[in-house]
C-alpha cells in the first residue's frame, strides 16, 4: 500500500480512525473554495474540526497529505465510505457554481487516482479484476462522490459532471 510519491506537502490531521477494510475505492471531493494545500492542511488540523481527508490537490496542481493511506480520513459522512475509500479534497479555481477546477488541478488529480490504483489492487474496474476505476453512479463502483452518503453537493457540479471522465482519464493511462 504505502502512501503516493506525489505528495508536495505533508500536515498530519489528527482526525482520522484506523482503517479496517481493505481500500476499494476512491472520492474526489471538492473543497468549496480555491484554498491551497497548506490552507486545507490548517483547516484540518484542529481536533475540533471533526474532518479530514487523506490527500488534498491545489489548484497550482500540488499535492498534499493529510491522513495516511493506511488510516481512514472522516471525509464523506459514511464510515463505510471513508474506511474503503482513499478521499482527495480537490480547490477549485472558482467559488461557486459550477465550482470548476483547473486544468492543473485535474491532471494532477488523474495521476494521483493512477497512482492510488497502482498501490492499491482492490480498486478494480467493472469486471472486478482489472485494476482501474468503475463509476457507477451509485455507491457500488470504485469510483464514488460524498453526495452518495449525505446530503451535500460536494463534490461540486463540475466534478460530478466529470465523474465518468475521470473514470476514462484513469483506466487509459493504467
Amino acid at each position: 500500500m504505502g502512501n503516493s510519491a506525489l505528495v508536495d506537502y505533508t500536515k498530519l490531521s489528527p482526525n482520522c480512525s484506523p482503517r479496517t477494510q481493505k481500500i476499494t475505492k476512491i472520492t474526489p471531493h471538492h473543497m468549496s473554495g480555491n484554498l491551497s494545500v497548506e490552507t486545507c492542511g490548517d483547516v484540518f488540523a484542529p481536533p475540533s474540526r471533526k474532518a479530514s481527508s487523506n490527500y488534498g490537490v491545489g489548484s497550482d496542481g500540488r499535492v498534499s497529505m493529510y491522513v495516511p493511506e493506511d488510516k481512514r480520513a472522516w471525509t464523506s459522512s459514511s464510515a463505510y465510505n471513508d474506511q474503503r475509500a482513499v478521499t482527495i479534497e480537490t480547490a477549485n479555481s472558482q467559488c461557486g457554481e459550477p465550482w470548476p477546477i483547473s486544468d492543473a488541478a485535474w491532471s494532477t488529480l488523474v495521476d494521483l487516482c493512477v497512482d492510488i490504483v497502482r498501490r492499491n489492487p482492490g480498486i478494480v474496474r467493472a469486471d472486478g479484476k482489472t485494476p482501474g476505476l468503475n463509476y457507477t453512479g451509485d455507491k457500488y463502483g470504485s469510483l464514488t462522490k460524498h453526495k452518495m452518503y449525505a446530503n451535500t453537493d460536494c463534490p461540486g457540479t463540475w466534478l460530478d459532471e466529470h465523474m465518468k471522465e475521470l473514470e476514462r482519464a484513469v483506466n487509459a493511462k493504467l
